[in-house]
């Protein structure tokens, strides 16, 4: 015959439904914001804002260990001359010995606005070439952004030969405010 869970275990188990993400955004207990700015790079001349600075130690056809470093401009229209927003600084290294997948660890850093002084981390892998969009995961902040979760979308706008302009979007998710 089954016995039925005992007392402590059904409190630990509401409980643990009470205190999930989905229950905790469902109770007010977050704030969700929805950001697009646009990344700006220039891979080119005295201006580049993207660059590899370690090759693969596996040759000219590997990208597995080569390590770069990225300090673009965010801006909040495709346009170059629209508003600068903040950076988006950070570095990616090959990850895979197969194909030209890389890890990348990269920090919005606002510089403007309402989110002026804040930052938001993204960490995630990408591949070349870029499918539709790249997804990466939001794995903390600062500032407004304290505590932050959720995801990013990266969308080519226009790539031509010496820069790119990506749409980023952003889903972020943060404790309501309380004062720290």
């Amino acid at each position: 015959m089954a016995s039925s869970p005992s007392l402590p275990v059904l409190v630990a188990v509401a409980l643990l439904a009470l205190l999930s993400p989905a229950a905790l955004a469902a109770g007010g207990r977050e704030e969700r914001a929805r950001i697009r700015v646009y990344v700006h790079e220039q891979f080119t001349g005295p201006n580049a804002t993207v660059g590899s600075v370690a090759p693969s130690r596996l040759g000219a056809n590997s990208t597995f260990g080569e390590v770069g470093v990225v300090d673009d401009v965010l801006r909040a229209g495709p346009d170059p001359s629209s508003q600068e927003v903040g950076r988006y600084q950070g570095l990616f290294a090959g990850a895979d010995l197969a194909d030209a997948n890389y890890f990348s660890a990269i920090t919005l850093v606002f510089t403007a606005g309402e989110r002026n002084g804040s930052t938001l981390s993204l960490q995630g892998n990408y591949a070349f070439p870029v499918d539709d969009a790249l997804e990466r995961a939001v794995v903390g902040g600062t500032g407004a952004f304290r505590m932050a979760r959720g995801v990013s979308m990266l969308k080519v706008v226009s790539a031509e030969t010496d820069g790119s302009v990506f749409q980023l979007d952003l889903v972020v998710f943060t404790p309501r405010r309380r004062g720290y």
